[in-house]
């Protein structure tokens, strides 16, 4: 290995051990994580979820509880989205998991004004659909992947939103 090839792997690493300390740490302050709890973790296919899918699988071996992961991806039908890569993942890794299918995307497109921010309505249309297949398959808690400019961009819609439909509402 060269130089600058170890040094990667070092950051790498530093960075898995850092990460699995933040999220081990959260999850013990907030009790997000209890014994017998069954997680279904959604995937969207970004770097977020596959990190904490990685991170939660890591913590699954080591933890001094049991708790179950089942991996879930939302397929939207957004034209586009490479369809075979998560299942083709989650099967490598041996990952119990499910593909949804839901044209949330169509009916996006048809409500939702050319030009609007979209972000609303396709966020509560996963939401609805995610939380129904929870308690389809028993899944006590959700966890999903938001890094914060996510947060942030998701914050500022809702609440926009939200005071949109209050000025309109008075």
């Amino acid at each position: 290995m060269n130089d600058n090839t170890q040094k990667s792997r070092t950051q790498f690493n530093k960075l898995q051990k850092r990460l699995r300390h933040l999220v081990g740490d959260a999850i013990a302050d907030y009790n997000m994580i209890e014994d017998g709890d069954k997680i279904m973790v959604c995937l969207s296919g970004g770097k977020d979820s596959y990190t904490m899918l990685d991170i939660l699988l890591s913590l699954q071996k080591t933890a001094p509880i049991h708790f179950d992961i089942i991996a879930v991806n939302l397929d939207q039908k957004q034209p586009g989205f490479p369809e075979h890569v998560l299942p083709e993942y989650l099967t490598k890794l041996g990952v119990a998991h499910y593909i949804l299918e839901k044209d949330t995307y169509s009916v996006v497109k048809r409500v939702i004004p050319e030009g609007q921010t979209t972000c609303s309505l396709c966020s509560r249309l996963r939401r609805g659909t995610l939380y129904g297949f929870a308690e389809e398959i028993g899944a006590n808690k959700i966890a999903l992947g938001h890094h914060r400019d996510d947060i942030i961009e998701t914050f500022f819609s809702e609440y926009f939103l939200w005071r949109q439909t209050k000025s309109h509402a008075a």
